[in-house]
């Protein structure tokens, strides 16, 4: 962190990139530069931005690092409020500024009303992340001052002739599926006004000039830290700038803030990266084991999930029947899914009773727990402490408890309603049973599901009722970060029907997130193509299930099915009391195969490869070892794909395939690809463990 005080300028310089702002003569913040390492010296020489349109109707060419309504500003802004008296917008005051290590804060107040905000900067000093979010504070003594938008931070890209947008898109069963497009001369919004990060869109968004692929050009990418409602509005416009928006809340909200009252936004962070969208992603997966996850170098163990074999029909023996089968194929976590309490037999009754059912577990779930354990697994149970059935004791006892409005209905989706947790009383009834949970069973993991979204979000009585959208995520994370304080060995995957809250904010209290309920392994690959162009492969759960497919009836094979799943960190979740003994011991083979790559596949380095046809797999590297895995989905008649082209091989180096022995030169593999024997017809896969043969 640099300052230039003559200039009035800052610089921040990541490993491989740098990024320069500047305070105005209105006192603004304004953008400078993001993008090639620059010295303070050059920072300072860069020209400020002019508007190519010679005009009074168009705005000025500054880019405001927070943009805010006031003066000649036309696009949308980051900060809108209104102060008591009507008065809307904000003039600058810059008041000073601190740095300590990587951390910079710029001080702003308005020049009339007593709104202070601070600008935060940071960056970690081995990577090129620029984490960003502001805290806006009333510093008056007696009248509130009302936010109608605050956003954590504006981005801005250089001028280039043209833009691309990449983002993700999707549904349930077909989340993180990736878009890119011509960024149009409009305002184009991104959201999610469900409560929840959700599956139809993410909070990331990458830009480059159009000419970007996966191993080069220049690329300026940024996600949200966050995992309720969210919103980036991206703004061309037809002088020549593109700069986007980001924070929580969505249209239509707004928060009052009382005297001496503050408010902060969650981190919406970027990275630049001069080769391509490959180098962004492995800039992100870096960036995520090293400041987000709380046990990045934990090797996650392969789980076994009861939930596609029992469904609601659960109970002690049942799951010791699948426990036993489980432990003999190698998994080492047992995670006992819906179902297993209250009254709950069926999606209409009992969410939110969370004791054993007493016909299924007449002894609790000590004896399950025990047995798991004796097995050689550890134990994990699924819970979903966010909603509740109308048909529960807790509903009956406290009908008030669930986001709700005056003379409005209350509308349920899968038969549940949301508890409202941003009360206090609801939030602490719930960490009460969850940690009550976790510690009598010495729970090792817990499922954290969340199958609906906010409809009617409504706190009846409450003076800022639309407080409810941000501090109910709060109360989400610090119930998470309390549970893991406490219990220091209990670890916890995000789930939201399938991939519907997967973000950066939920990564920094949970260890993996479950991508989709789709587990066809066809539709997978696309899946985990778009998940990880953020999140890194040891976060994302993939699990084997049977054939038919339950979400779609397609039939693939066990072994192309193991071989989706382990670019991540891979689980069963068939009916294995239906399996073969040839099924079974396949299996157990290719659980111990995983087991001797998953080194490599979650703490290596991911490189996604193409080849021709359908033909699609990912490169892991750690050190001297590549683990490639490649999927076939279907051919044509009488094709076989070429060689898959490898990415991360060393061109004046021999690479040895630890299974056949085969040796493979490097320039080879980098220009013609590696064999790789896939069987004939449709659903074929590969799974080759590589090394340098000076160093097997």
């Amino acid at each position: 962190m640099l300052f230039h005080p003559d200039h009035r300028l800052w610089l921040l310089r990541g490993a491989t990139s740098a990024y320069a702002i500047r305070l105005a003569e209105d006192d603004s913040v304004r953008h400078v530069h993001w993008g090639a390492v620059l010295t303070l010296d050059q920072a300072a020489e860069l020209p400020e931005r002019v508007s190519p349109a010679a005009s009074s109707f168009e705005a000025e060419a500054g880019v405001d690092e927070l943009a805010v309504e006031g003066g000649a500003r036309f696009g949308p802004p980051s900060l809108l409020v209104r102060f008591a008296d009507g008065t809307r917008g904000v003039e600058w005051r810059y008041t000073g500024h601190d740095i300590d290590g990587g951390h910079l804060r710029i001080h702003l107040r308005d020049r009339h009303y007593p709104l202070h905000v601070t600008l935060n900067y940071r960056m970690h000093g081995d990577g090129d992340v620029i984490e960003r979010w502001t805290n806006v504070e009333n510093r008056g003594d007696d009248a509130p001052v009302t936010v109608l938008r605050c956003d954590s931070a504006a981005w801005a890209a250089p001028h280039r002739p043209h833009y691309r947008m990449s983002h993700l898109v999707g549904g349930w069963n077909s989340e993180f599926q990736v878009r890119r497009t011509d960024v149009p001369v409009a305002e184009t919004v991104l959201t999610s006004r469900r409560g929840m990060t959700s599956h139809h869109a993410n909070p990331w968004l990458a830009v480059d000039d159009g000419t970007a692929c996966e191993d080069h050009g220049e690329v300026w990418s940024t996600a949200l830290a966050w995992s309720g409602s969210w919103r980036i509005s991206l703004h061309r416009d037809p002088v020549g700038r593109t700069t986007w928006t980001g924070g929580f809340g969505h249209e239509g909200l707004s928060w009052s803030l009382a005297p001496g009252e503050a408010l902060e936004t969650p981190v919406f962070a970027g990275l630049y990266t001069a080769n391509g969208f490959g180098a962004a992603s492995r800039a992100w997966h870096a960036h995520v084991r090293a400041h987000v996850l709380a046990h990045p170098d934990e090797t996650r163990p392969v789980l076994y999930n009861s939930w596609e074999a029992t469904g609601f029909d659960v109970d002690e023996a049942g799951q010791l029947a699948l426990a036993a089968r489980a432990a003999s194929l190698g998994v080492e976590m047992f995670v006992m899914d819906d179902g297993w309490f209250g009254g709950r037999r069926s999606e209409r009754a009992g969410l939110g009773d969370w004791t054993p059912n007493p016909d299924g577990f007449p002894s609790g779930l000590g004896p399950l727990a025990a047995e798991v354990r004796r097995l050689g697994m550890r134990f994990g149970i699924w819970v979903e402490p966010e909603m509740v059935n109308p048909d529960s004791d807790l509903y009956r006892a406290h009908p008030d408890w669930v986001l709700h409005m005056a003379n409005r209905d209350r509308t349920e989706m899968r038969h549940q309603l949301v508890l409202n947790l941003a009360r206090p009383d609801a939030a602490a009834w719930t960490h009460a049973w969850l940690d009550r949970l976790v510690a009598e069973h010495a729970i090792d993991f817990l499922k954290w599901d969340a199958n609906r979204p906010f409809t009617e979000a409504g706190w009846p009585g409450h003076e800022d009722p639309d407080r409810l959208w941000i501090e109910h995520t709060r109360s989400v994370y610090r119930i998470m970060d309390r549970l893991r304080a406490d219990h220091p060995g209990l670890r916890i995957e995000a789930c939201s029907g399938g991939g519907g809250r997967a973000d950066l904010g939920i990564l920094a209290r949970t260890d993996q997130i479950w991508a989709s309920d789709n587990t066809d392994p066809v539709d997978r690959i696309g899946i985990q193509h778009g998940f990880s162009q953020l999140y890194p492969a040891q976060v994302m759960s993939a699990w084997v299930t049977d054939s038919p497919n339950v979400a779609t009836g397609r039939r693939t094979p066990l072994r192309f099915r193991f071989h989706v799943a382990m670019a991540g960190a891979p689980g069963i979740g068939g009916d294995l009391t239906t399996w073969t003994q040839e099924e079974l011991k396949e299996s157990a083979e290719l659980v111990a195969a995983y087991k001797r790559i998953r080194h490599v596949v979650q703490h290596g380095e991911q490189h996604r490869l193409r080849g021709d046809g359908t033909l699609a797999g990912v490169e892991y590297v750690r050190e001297d070892e590549h683990v490639v895995i490649a999927w076939c989905p279907t051919r044509a008649f009488g094709h076989t794909p070429a060689p898959l082209r490898l990415a991360a091989v060393r061109p004046d180096a021999v690479y040895r395939d630890l299974d056949t022995g085969a040796t493979y030169p490097g320039a080879l593999l980098l220009q013609s690809g590696l064999p790789l024997g896939l069987p004939p017809g449709d659903h074929a896969s590969a799974l080759v463990r590589l090394r340098r043969a000076d160093q097997v």
